[in-house]
């Protein structure tokens, strides 16, 4: 087992972030990768920190992933689940327990071997790993919390009067990526992740069932992400499961992007940390389990289904400020006349829940403004000046379609409400006319290669079965099968492997992949 060990992080003065200066501006189509990162650092959303591997999300990125945390904490708590913390050190010896688990982890764990640091008295000022203060036994930085959470459920469950126990926690794990990029791979990174144990095999399976719809209908109705749901294959499962069900989105690029996992864990942590539970027959039985998790990769699809050039695009279910009002004006009169005139149609629009900010900085030109808030996302723009206050009138702009409209003051607090149900909708029917335009079935290996670097997207295809054949068709194309979908019509009938020509149960989904 390999194990990655420190006693203290290494801050490189060179890495402190400094003031955020201007980029030259990248099109997506010109370096889709600049484009991004350049994109989550203008827009506020997070920047490179002082520990190398590990962000800094900004408030505005924040308010995006608190937003998204709301909305799928209130999905946990009515389907039953609670919310519990656990520790973020788990005992190396417990994290050993379950072989596959630990087997898949090893080499992403960062391992705590000291407790504490002393000044080198050769260096004055300088600390050192204090030699004496060896830990007993090294801690892992938990990259999941299975280990910790099956080693405390253990003491929580006798009974099937103690069952179903469905937790969720929403905390930070350590995964020691080299190769990282802001939300979608980081050293350290936010998510939430639920830990269920179950009488039966059939309820463990229902809950890892049910979490994954739950997934998809958050994807769909908050983020405006259309995605495909299926199992992964064997060698794609997560380290300890029996099986690992997935939703799948397609980025603007063509590359598709994992944005949630639910797994059923069976018996196989209860019998590495010995969990049993006495039935009504008096008989004791280990515990059947489930876990599963979104993250703050979830904010990567966020900006990769629906931005454009000009900065981000936010569903307005999801956007933090959904209206920003930009009043134009010339001196502090003109404001304050604005503001009076206005203020009763904010009111209002506040009223029924519509999250808005009146922008009424004297430090920033209208132009400076208009850009700025573009460049956040937010749906609708409301400008308002001199002319139009006499007119009774205000301009209205979508942030989706760039499309402006003049409407009566009167109108707009209907009139807004109207817009973003709407956009909802559009920036939906958008993303899921770019996945359905780029799900291309094909029947050859040929015909793979070509559409695979030319049209990118989910390619539908014969697949074997075998390891093997996975395993080469990844070496050679650098594409990975994303899932096997649920969806019968995906799958279709029997045929024949378009890599080995062996027979084939049904299609898979393959592409290349975040």
């Amino acid at each position: 087992m390999v194990w990655l060990t420190f006693a203290i992080t290494y801050i490189d003065s060179n890495r402190i972030p400094k003031k955020n200066m201007a980029f030259e501006k990248v099109t997506r189509e010109q370096d889709y990768s600049k484009w991004y990162n350049n994109l989550v650092v203008n827009a506020d959303l997070a920047e490179h920190s002082a520990v190398r591997g590990c962000m800094v999300i900004k408030p505005y990125g924040f308010a995006i992933w608190e937003k998204m945390k709301e909305e799928l904490d209130r999905r946990f708590k009515e389907t039953g689940h609670s919310n519990a913390y656990f520790p973020l050190f788990v005992p190396k010896s417990l994290f050993e327990a379950e072989e596959k688990n630990a087997e898949g982890f090893a080499k992403e764990c960062a391992v705590v071997t000291h407790y504490r640091l002393k000044t080198d008295p050769d260096q004055a000022g300088k600390l050192i790993v204090d030699p004496e203060a060896r830990l007993e036994e090294e801690l892992v930085v938990r990259p999941t919390s299975e280990a910790i959470i099956w080693s405390t459920y253990k003491g929580w469950i006798q009974s099937y009067r103690d069952l179903p126990i469905l937790v969720n926690q929403w905390a930070n794990v350590v995964r020691w990526e080299m190769r990282t990029r802001l939300f979608l791979r980081t050293a350290e990174f936010l998510w939430q992740e639920g830990h269920t144990a179950h009488a039966t095999e059939q309820e463990a399976r229902e809950e890892t069932q049910m979490i994954l719809d739950l997934y998809a209908e958050f994807a769909e109705t908050v983020l405006a992400i259309p995605t495909i749901k299926g199992s992964k294959t064997e060698n794609e499962r997560f380290a300890g499961a029996e099986d690992t069900l997935c939703i799948e989105g397609l980025m603007q690029d063509g590359k598709a992007l994992q944005m949630g996992t639910s797994h059923f864990l069976g018996q196989n942590f209860a019998k590495a940390f010995d969990v049993k539970f006495a039935t009504k027959e008096g008989k004791q039985e280990y515990v059947w389990a489930s876990s599963w998790g979104v993250s703050t990769r979830l904010m990567g699809a966020l900006i990769m289904t629906h931005s454009d050039d000009e900065g981000l695009v936010l569903p307005p279910n999801l956007a933090p400020i959904q209206v920003v009002v930009v009043p134009i004006y010339k001196g502090l009169e003109q404001l304050d006349e604005i503001t009076e005139k206005i203020q009763p149609m904010l009111d209002a629009l506040k009223a029924k829940g519509i999250r808005l900010k009146f922008d009424n900085r004297d430090t920033h030109k209208p132009g400076y403004k208009f850009a700025e808030w573009e460049l956040k996302g937010v749906p609708l723009r409301i400008a308002i000046g001199p002319r139009d206050l006499a007119n009774g009138t205000v301009e209205v702009a979508r942030r989706d379609t760039k499309e402006k409209e003049l409407l009566q003051m009167t109108d707009l607090e209907n009139k807004v409400e109207h817009l973003l149900e709407h956009m909802q909708k559009d920036i939906l029917l958008k993303a899921q006319d770019h996945m359905d335009n780029h799900i291309t079935t094909v029947s050859s290996w040929d015909e793979f290669k070509e559409v695979l670097e030319n049209k990118t997207g989910f390619i539908s295809a014969h697949w074997d079965g075998s390891l093997e054949t996975e395993q080469k068709i990844k070496e050679e194309t650098k594409a990975t099968i994303r899932c096997i979908p649920f969806d019968k019509e995906l799958v279709g009938l029997e045929g024949v492997c378009v890599y080995s020509g062996k027979p084939s149960k049904g299609r898979v989904l393959f592409a290349k992949a975040y």
